[in-house]
């Protein structure tokens, strides 16, 4: 009994420590990318801001499309292969993974290719968006071999590598290249910048990968799965992350429609800003994901609850005093970027106190891609998509960046609840905070 007492405080130390020190490093990353946004924008204008936002929404948008799911199933992949003692597996599923991803990527380049570009700017009243179309798309596989390394790393049990990928070295090609621009009073090739930077990062990461890989040794087995099922696993995935995006882009694309690029820019940095509560989410998320999925498969409801407890607890121990302290300072933290970004303050309120909400929902948005009911948040997550479209539509309009905020809170608030709810009646497990 005092033995098994020991190995489960072991093991609730080891997850603490896990997820704060990997905290660590994604506060340091919301640090730097916090001092890079003010030096963006006090030394750039809002319209070139606004268009790198842009940039940045359809890179993750479409990129997300292309990558099929790939960097949440590697994970999947990596709890399904450690209850089948088949780990050496991974490096054949990775690499039919890149397979996949080449294709989708040329399709969506070809796809671009294919519009005629008076469409485009002519619906976004903009002469430059079909330009950033086709820069993000020619981008798109590196893109996604770079987000999808990160994950392999993480999957590889090397998960403070994964960190700095992610938070750290992630934003160094940009940082440098747009400092660089400032000084040779270039900055019109902002965006060009930042799209060149995930050239690097997906070739540094691949080498990474490739040596640790060299390193683990191999064992002949069968094949567990075939190209077929590792699409089958990874496209409702895909299809899920995509929502979860088109949630962070639909606002930015309709607030460049019916506004301007000054006001993508404002409310984007309200948005930057809230990514210190959700890189507390994500965190924490990440590092139980396959152990989710191990639990989950071996059976093991006693260790996958009290995964999900600690986990819910964490989450909002940590997110609740954060959103008071920005809450109370949030027109002195607006003004770091300039007097005029205290215009997205109602906006900023909102999206950070509905962040918090859904923080009280634990590992909701990661339980059922790792239990093998991809279809379901899937479909959960494609009605939030719709509710989002129809509010960003008809809220932007009339309420600007307020109601974006709203329309992104609302959508984020009904998936996170209807997802808590269909965990509980399958498997009679509360993911959230209790």
């Amino acid at each position: 009994m005092k033995t098994n007492f020991l190995f489960e405080r072991l093991s609730q130390n080891l997850f603490l420590r896990q997820s704060l020190s990997t905290l660590v490093l994604r506060v340091f990353g919301v640090l730097l990318l916090f001092g890079f946004t003010v030096f963006l924008t006090k030394s750039y204008s809002p319209k070139l801001v606004g268009q790198y936002d842009f940039a940045r929404s359809f890179l993750l948008a479409v990129g997300t499309i292309c990558l099929l799911g790939f960097d949440q199933s590697i994970l999947y992949f990596k709890g399904k292969l450690a209850s089948l003692d088949a780990l050496d597996e991974l490096k054949k599923i990775y690499a039919k993974m890149i397979a996949m991803l080449f294709v989708t990527s040329v399709l969506a380049l070809v796809i671009i290719l294919l519009i005629d570009k008076k469409i485009i700017n002519t619906y976004f009243g903009d002469p430059e968006v079909y330009s950033i179309f086709l820069k993000g798309s020619v981008t798109l596989f590196f893109y996604g071999l770079s987000t999808l390394n990160i994950e392999v790393i993480r999957a590889l049990d090397k998960p403070y590598t994964a960190e700095l990928f992610r938070n750290v070295i992630k934003y160094i090609p940009l940082i440098i290249g747009s400092i660089v621009l400032f000084y040779w009073h270039e900055e019109t090739y902002l965006v060009d910048v930042f799209l060149i930077g995930f050239v690097f990062l997906a070739l540094i990461s691949s080498i990474l990968v490739f040596s640790y890989f060299n390193k683990t040794a191999i064992i002949k087995t069968t094949e567990v799965f075939s190209h077929k099922e590792v699409f089958l696993k990874s496209y409702p995935i895909a299809i899920s992350g995509m929502a979860i995006f088109l949630l962070m882009c639909f606002d930015i694309m309709f607030l460049k429609k019916y506004r301007n690029d000054e006001t993508v820019a404002f409310y984007s940095v309200g948005v930057k800003l809230m990514t210190i509560i959700s890189v507390v989410i994500l965190t924490i998320n990440i590092t139980v994901s396959a152990k989710i999925s191990e639990y989950f498969a071996s059976d093991n409801k006693a260790e996958l609850i009290k995964v999900l407890k600690n986990c819910a607890r964490l989450i909002f121990g940590i997110t609740f005093p954060v959103i008071i302290l920005i809450s109370i300072f949030s027109e002195y933290i607006l003004s770091f970027f300039g007097h005029q970004y205290v215009a997205a303050k109602e906006a900023f309120l909102i999206l950070v106190i509905g962040q918090g909400i859904c923080s009280a929902f634990g590992s909701a948005p990661v339980y059922l891609n790792m239990t093998g009911r991809q279809h379901v948040f899937q479909i959960i997550l494609i009605v939030a998509v719709v509710l989002n479209f129809v509010l960003n539509r008809f809220l932007i309009p009339e309420y600007g960046m307020t109601g974006a905020a709203i329309a992104f809170v609302s959508s984020s608030f009904f998936w996170n609840f209807i997802v808590a709810i269909v965990i509980y009646q399958k498997d009679k497990i509360k993911v959230f905070l209790n």
